[in-house]
Formats: C-alpha cells, sequence, structure tokens
C-alpha cells in the first residue's frame, strides 16, 4: 500500500518517525511535505494534498499532521472521498478502519509524542474495513449523506 502524508510546520516534529515507522509496516511512502519546521504551508494545503492523493488513487490511505489535529481533520473531511478521523491511541486508530472505513489518519504533534504516533500509523497501516453488514450499511448512510451535501 501506498501512504501519502503531509504535515505543517507544528506536525513537523512527528513526521520523521511516522515516516520510519510506515517504512517498517512494510508500505511505500507518498511524502508530500513539509520537510523543515518553518511555518511555509499552512495545514488546509497538506490536508488537500494528501486528500488529493487518496481520493485519485495514487494512495490506498494518508496520514496528517499537524498541532493538534483539529485544523487536518476539518480540512481534509471537506474533500469527497476522504473520511478523515484523529486517533491519538492505537484503538482508534484501527477500529476507524475496521469499522469506518477512514482512509486518513491525523495526528497532532503538540498532543502526542513520536513514539506513540509511530504506534498509532503502524496501527492504522495494518488495519481493515471489516465489511461486517452493520458497518457496511452506516458507512453507506456516511457516502449517501456526503452526495447529497447535508
Amino acid at each position: 500500500m501506498i501512504v501519502a502524508v503531509a504535515a505543517d510546520h507544528a506536525g513537523f516534529p512527528l513526521k520523521a518517525r511516522v515516516l520510519e515507522a510506515i517504512r517498517s509496516a512494510g508500505c511505500e511512502l507518498l511524502d508530500l511535505g513539509v520537510h523543515a519546521p518553518t511555518p511555509a504551508v499552512d495545514y488546509p494545503d497538506t490536508a488537500r494534498a494528501v486528500g488529493q492523493a487518496v481520493v485519485s488513487g495514487q494512495a490506498g490511505r494518508g496520514i496528517l499532521l499537524c498541532g493538534s489535529s483539529a485544523g487536518v481533520v476539518v480540512a481534509a473531511n471537506k474533500m469527497r472521498g476522504v473520511r478523515a478521523a484523529v486517533a491519538h491511541d492505537t484503538y482508534t486508530a484501527h477500529q476507524m478502519v475496521e469499522h469506518d472505513h477512514v482512509n486518513v489518519c491525523c495526528m497532532g504533534a503538540r498532543v502526542i509524542g513520536p513514539e506513540l504516533a509511530a504506534e498509532v500509523a503502524a496501527a492504522f497501516m495494518r488495519a481493515s474495513f471489516t465489511n461486517e453488514e452493520r458497518h457496511v450499511r452506516r458507512l453507506q448512510k456516511v457516502l449517501a449523506m456526503e452526495q447529497e451535501g447535508a
């Protein structure tokens, strides 16, 4: 699987460790920046870059890093086809994929440290959607809401 990763300046402190965890999980990497901790790019720009990579099929999943995770999750969820959620623990990281078919994981560098972020990223990468009837039914309702613009 190819994983698109992007961070703004506030998320940059987690980026190197998250990239290492993705490689260790056997995934290919699409590094969409930033490459320095200077505030050169805003979080909506990073969310758009990862969202476009996921929606276009260039990447199977994405990881977004900012200060709190709030900005990137809000911005990413404005894009059709993106199902982004915040995970600052390993349970949420796998459950959001298994039950909700989340394709973009968002983390905040001012909330968790690099080692936990690496564990969260690994749990997110290992997880797969269960395809259980109740989860499929709920996902269909979410997708209908997205189409309606509700």
